[in-house]
């Protein structure tokens, strides 16, 4: 596939977060080794403009974000709409959370373009069938502790780039920034759980979504409870693919949170309900509420799942 330089893309809008550091409450910082860390939850205060500014990173610059006031079980919520014209790549090849950042003493799973040059995730990219080569790169970092240059050399020595040519951007779940950025994954969750059907996401040719903002929570733990119930009790998420109908009726009815039997309360419950083991739940589970697939060769829609308001307002707001 045709390199679309998502690391460019991605390097101009950090330059842009940097120059609006201020208005973005943002930090940014030069380490000894060259690499650019944007703090946008740690120890800077970020926001919800520093959120949809990760998000788009996290895209590659390929994704484009915004706020919208959504409708749910009659009530109006905040909430965030996402699309993109390449969702193959500006969700699976870069915004995908699919890379473990962990030299010694450090932990946090890694987004944005960086991956694509990377590749640290060998089988996932042979299948997308892309890579970028490029002298620059950009990774954002869910987690709550910046980024040292021990740390960026570690990454550096992964992509095969110079400390100096890497930014790194860093923000807590539990963050007003991180939770815009982890919604705005609602059309990369119904992305992933395709790939992982064994569904080609190269022939998705255009995507949208939207999905409610989690208020802020107490804590990483129950911020990952809120964000991941906003998708799958409150995403919707629109693919337009070039498939026949028989393969998009078959894929619909197996796409939705609602076809996994963890389906039906709160994430932070299911959650410690495994003893706190992400790879416990069953992976079907991660997916947004409800789906629409319309075919480019006849023209139909296939929909499939639901909201669950009830459930999205005891994660958010009991």
């Amino acid at each position: 596939m045709t390199a679309l330089g998502m690391n460019e893309r991605a390097w101009a809008l950090a330059d842009l977060c940097a120059a609006h550091a201020a208005e973005l409450r943002v930090g940014v910082h030069t380490l000894a080794s060259g690499a650019r860390i944007l703090d946008a939850g740690v120890q800077a205060p970020g926001g919800l403009a520093a959120g949809r500014a990760l998000a788009e990173l996290c895209m590659g610059g390929l994704g484009h974000v915004a706020f919208a006031p959504l409708t749910i079980g009659g009530d109006t919520w905040s909430g965030i709409h996402v699309w993109t014209d390449h969702p193959a790549v500006s969700c699976m090849a870069s915004q995908y959370a699919g890379w473990a950042i962990n030299p010694e003493g450090f932990f946090a799973m890694g987004s944005g373009p960086l991956r694509a040059t990377a590749r640290v995730e060998r089988e996932l990219f042979a299948r997308l069938d892309y890579v970028e080569d490029g002298g620059r790169g950009v990774l954002v970092l869910e987690g709550r502790t910046l980024p040292t240059d021990e740390v960026v050399a570690w990454v550096a020595a992964r992509a095969g780039m110079a400390p100096g040519a890497i930014t790194l951007a860093v923000a807590p779940t539990a963050s007003g920034a991180g939770g815009v950025q982890i919604v705005a994954r609602v059309i990369e969750t119904g992305l992933h759980k395709m790939d992982t059907l064994g569904f080609d996401v190269n022939r998705v040719m255009s995507a949208m979504g939207t999905a409610p903002l989690a208020p802020v929570a107490r804590n990483d733990l129950r911020a990952v409870g809120r964000t991941n119930d906003c998708i799958l009790y409150g995403g919707q998420a629109r693919f337009l693919v070039a498939a026949d109908d028989a393969a998009l009726a078959a894929l619909a009815e197996r796409l939705p949170a609602s076809a996994s039997p963890d389906y039906g309360t709160p994430f932070y419950d299911i959650f410690t309900r495994y003893d706190n083991d992400f790879y416990k739940i069953d992976p079907m589970l991660f997916s947004p509420a409800e789906v629409w697939l319309t075919s480019t060769v006849s023209g139909r829609t296939f929909h499939a799942g639901h909201l669950n308001p009830d459930v999205l307002r005891a994660s958010l707001f009991d």
